[in-house]
């Protein structure tokens, strides 16, 4: 979908929500909220719709609703509120329906409210913020890192070990899976960039490359090694990048790891 039609069809689903009176909030996500990023020709329509209680399971199940409903291809039901919805020309929707009490449930980062009947902008602020808020003294920084440090290390040690054993699948998701994101967590916690406010703080995945390009495509070659060369590539990028970060840099356990995948320590 090109950026023109994507904001007709933006402007579209707005005017028809904007009829029924049992809808009383919209609230655009992602590249839809168009805050640090605007929305390109890959980019889906992601939102929340929230609606009067007891409708929420009406407009769940009955999507005439949305823009060229007659052009849905595939629709299913992803989450006990959320959808996703394929039109013939391949464009996603991936949207949640919620009355207000069930708006709680959701976690949000970039949005913005395009419908607001029952003061919707006010319980987003509120839900962003304890979506983002800093871990508490028992689970302060440094225990948090402690432990996604501890995961990344020891996700490794399995996945290689159930890969050498035979279970290729099983060590293939430890290893880029698992260890993986544990490890993007770290690097987009500690590295600097002058466009680190572009990261998605739910989803670690998300624009790493565009913040980190030179690392982006170093951890993008791993990904297609086999799962022993990963393993060692990811330990390498872990030590070099965060262990003067690492208050407690367990050097113990690093040198049995290094042992275990063959690497000198």
């Amino acid at each position: 979908m090109q950026p023109q039609e994507y904001q007709d069809f933006t402007t579209q689903l707005r005017a028809n929500l904007s009829q029924d009176e049992s809808v009383i909030g919209l609230v655009a996500l992602g590249s839809m909220a168009q805050q640090d990023y605007q929305p390109d020709q890959w980019s889906d329509h992601d939102f929340f719709l929230i609606v009067t209680t007891g409708e929420q399971e009406s407009f769940r199940s009955k999507l005439d609703w949305l823009p060229q409903p007659n052009e849905i291809a595939f629709s299913f039901r992803e989450t006990q509120h959320g959808l996703k919805v394929v039109y013939q020309s391949g464009h996603l929707l991936e949207f949640a329906v919620f009355d207000t009490q069930e708006l709680y449930l959701a976690k949000v980062n970039r949005y913005r409210v395009l419908l607001d009947r029952a003061e919707i902008e006010q319980q987003l602020v509120k839900i962003k913020a304890a979506s983002t808020e800093t871990p508490s003294a028992a689970t302060d920084e440094s225990s948090q890192t402690d432990r996604d440090f501890g995961q990344f290390l020891t996700n490794l040690l399995v996945g290689v070990g159930r890969y050498r054993r035979g279970e290729k699948l099983s060590g293939q998701q430890f290893v880029k899976t698992y260890a993986f994101r544990h490890l993007l967590v770290l690097l987009q916690k500690y590295l600097p960039s002058p466009q680190k406010s572009v990261l998605d703080n739910l989803d670690p995945y998300r624009r790493f490359e565009r913040v980190y390009p030179a690392l982006g495509e170093e951890l993008n070659r791993l990904l297609n090694a086999e799962v022993p060369e990963a393993a060692q590539g990811l330990l390498a990028i872990a030590i070099r990048e965060l262990k003067d970060y690492l208050l407690n840099y367990p050097q113990a356990m690093i040198v049995v790891l290094q042992k275990q995948l063959d690497l000198p320590n």
